[in-house]
């Protein structure tokens, strides 16, 4: 497996986009496969956010996260946020979630970010929790119940 950028790999935006209108479409308007190639574009970025690393191998992307800024409106003093981490189902359970998490966060590093947030909802925290994540509270956002967390870089 290698991890590379969105701006190395872009042909993988329709794939990305596919993933996260099939898993997260039914939040709200803006997801569907077309409307979130569009979004993905901003992605296309070395070193600076937002940017997205992609998981690759063999000629096949099975994974994504991505690194943005200011992603709940309801805490505007959290800047920067890991969100759409995503890992096709055929590839779960290998750790490719693990390297991609770890690898925004040393980009995020590498981009003197101190601190990350994330949401999700999974409310034991999951993976994150595993990772050194610490909750920050637990909220019903757009209508879902959500973990948010945080990381000290």
């Amino acid at each position: 497996m290698q991890l590379y950028l969105l701006a190395e790999k872009p042909q993988a935006i329709h794939q990305i986009a596919t993933w996260y209108s099939n898993e997260w479409g039914y939040i709200g308007e803006g997801r569907s496969v077309g409307e979130l190639e569009l979004k993905l574009k901003e992605y296309l970025n070395h070193d600076k956010l937002p940017l997205i690393m992609v998981a690759f191998d063999k000629g096949t992307f099975f994974g994504a996260a991505q690194l943005r800024c200011h992603e709940m409106d309801i805490y505007p003093q959290r800047e920067h946020w890991l969100g759409g981490v995503y890992v096709a189902p055929s590839s779960r359970g290998i750790g490719v979630g693990k390297a991609l998490v770890e690898a925004m966060i040393e980009k995020a590093k590498a981009l003197g970010v101190t601190s990350i947030n994330l949401q999700t909802e999974d409310i034991s925290g999951g993976l994150y929790r595993s990772l050194g994540w610490q909750t920050v509270e637990q909220v019903t956002y757009h209508g879902i119940d959500v973990l948010v967390m945080e990381k000290s870089l």
